[in-house]
């Protein structure tokens, strides 16, 4: 750790009592920012969490139309199922305490061309409409992902700030400040006790 310079007599303790005010000012405003931040954070989460579970009942429901596709149809029943028709994401965004992050996500799945031949089944035509809602559901749950992981990366970034100001720099500070205001107060008394002498012997000469 480097040496602080602090400029010599009441100057560096000037420098130091204005420089601990302003590191107490910010690790309060950064105790504000942690606590807004840990809010936010926990609120994430539980979406994060929300749509993880609407992804999973989603995608479970999207597989169980598939098997019974396949029961009635047959493996090569899903040959005219598959189709490649590229989803559209469309994601907003806004921002916690400066942090930037996603809003919410929208997919849109394209309906199926007319052209292409129909599936086999109807279960075939659920397990379609199906594994469009998954994968509407997965953008919605990649966005609470990413959104809870940008806020969660900043209030972990904001905790060791605030550790470094309150355990170490704040009582640096504090240390170096009571060492110059001993040595100033040290210096204040020899000082008195030399003019003291020095009025002593005028006295003692007059």
């Amino acid at each position: 750790m480097t040496e602080l310079r602090v400029p010599p007599g009441r100057a560096g303790r000037l420098k130091l009592r204005r420089g601990l005010e302003v590191a107490r000012h910010g690790a309060d405003l950064l105790d504000r920012k942690l606590r807004v931040l840990h809010a936010r954070h926990e609120e994430l989460l539980r979406a994060e969490r929300a749509a993880r579970e609407q992804w999973h009942a989603r995608l479970t429901e999207a597989e169980s139309w598939v098997r019974r596709g396949l029961l009635l149809g047959g493996e090569d029943a899903l040959d005219t199922a598959l189709t490649r028709r590229p989803a559209e994401l469309e994601i907003t965004w806004t921002s916690t305490m400066g942090v930037r992050h996603p809003r919410a996500a929208s997919c849109g799945v394209p309906d199926a061309d007319p052209d292409e031949p129909a599936p086999a089944n109807t279960a075939l035509v659920h397990a379609g409409a199906a594994y469009a809602d998954a994968v509407r559901a997965a953008a919605e749950y990649a966005a609470a992902g990413a959104a809870a992981r940008a806020v969660g990366d900043e209030l972990l970034r904001t905790r060791r700030r605030v550790r470094a100001l309150r355990r170490h720099w704040i009582p640096r500070l504090e240390t170096v400040l009571a060492r110059v205001d001993a040595g100033l107060e040290q210096n204040e008394h020899e000082d008195a006790v030399r003019r003291k002498w020095v009025a002593d012997r005028q006295a003692q000469g007059r």
